[in-house]
C-alpha cells in the first residue's frame, strides 16, 4: 500500500488558486513548529494563526508558548512583509483532561494523542467555519514524531463536520522540519523537548533519566 504524499497534494491544491490568496486558519501547536509553516504559507494565503492547545495543562508553560507565538508572528510579519493574524482559542485544560481520562498511561503516539488531535482540529475547524475562513490546517504535521496520515484524516473529518475545506499537509517534507529548527535559532524561539501535555513531559523525563 502506497503512502499518500500529503505535501504533494497540498502543492497541487494551491496550484489551483491561480494566484488568488485564500483565507487560511493555521492551527499552531507552538512557535517553533509554526515558523517554517508560516514562511511557506504566507506566499499563498492570508494566514491567521489559531492557538488552541488545552493539552498544555501547566498555565505558565501555556502562557510562555502563547507569548512566543505572538512574538514570532510580529517578527516574521515584518520580515516577510505579510500581515499574519492571530486568534487564541479558549484555554480549557479541564476539557482536555476529561477527554483523555482513562488514556493517561498510553505511550506517545497512541490513543491519547489521537484524542488530543481530534479535540484540537475539531475546534479549529469549527472556528474556521464560524469566522469566514476558506480553509484550515495544522502545524502538527511538521513534527517527524507525529503521524501525518492520522492528522490529515482527522482534519478532513473535522472539515466535513463543519462544511469547510481542510488543507492536507505534511510540513516536515521538503526540509520543513530542518527549516523550523533553523528559524527557531534565527528568532531565538523557546523550544521544548516534549509535546506539551504533562504525560508527554513525564515520558520525556523518564527517557532522559534512562540515558544517564
Amino acid at each position: 500500500m502506497n503512502k499518500v504524499n500529503y505535501f504533494k497534494l497540498m502543492e497541487e491544491r494551491i496550484a489551483q488558486f491561480e494566484g488568488q490568496k485564500k483565507k487560511l486558519l493555521l492551527h499552531s501547536c507552538c512557535a517553533p513548529c509554526s515558523s517554517a509553516c508560516l514562511e511557506y504559507l504566507v506566499s499563498y494565503f492570508d494566514v491567521t494563526v489559531f492557538y488552541y492547545n488545552p493539552n498544555i495543562t501547566a498555565q505558565k508553560e501555556y502562557e510562555h508558548r502563547v507569548a512566543e507565538q505572538q512574538r514570532l508572528i510580529r517578527e516574521l510579519s515584518a520580515d516577510t512583509a505579510s500581515m499574519i493574524g492571530f486568534a487564541e482559542g479558549a484555554y480549557e485544560p479541564s476539557v482536555y483532561l476529561e477527554k483523555v481520562k482513562g488514556y493517561e498511561n498510553c505511550p506517545e503516539g497512541g490513543d491519547r494523542c489521537r484524542i488530543c488531535f481530534e479535540l484540537r482540529l475539531d475546534t479549529a475547524g469549527r472556528y474556521a467555519a464560524e469566522n469566514g475562513f476558506d480553509m484550515f490546517t495544522t502545524t502538527l504535521t511538521i513534527s517527524p514524531l507525529k503521524n501525518a496520515q492520522l492528522l490529515n484524516e482527522t482534519g478532513i473529518e473535522a472539515g466535513k463536520k463543519y462544511g469547510i475545506e481542510y488543507l492536507t499537509s505534511d510540513f516536515k517534507k521538503n526540509n520543513g522540519a530542518k527549516r523550523s529548527i533553523e528559524l527557531s535559532k534565527k528568532y531565538e524561539l523557546y523550544r521544548q523537548d516534549y509535546c506539551g501535555c504533562s504525560f508527554s513531559k513525564a515520558e520525556r523525563q523518564r527517557q532522559k533519566a534512562e540515558m544517564q
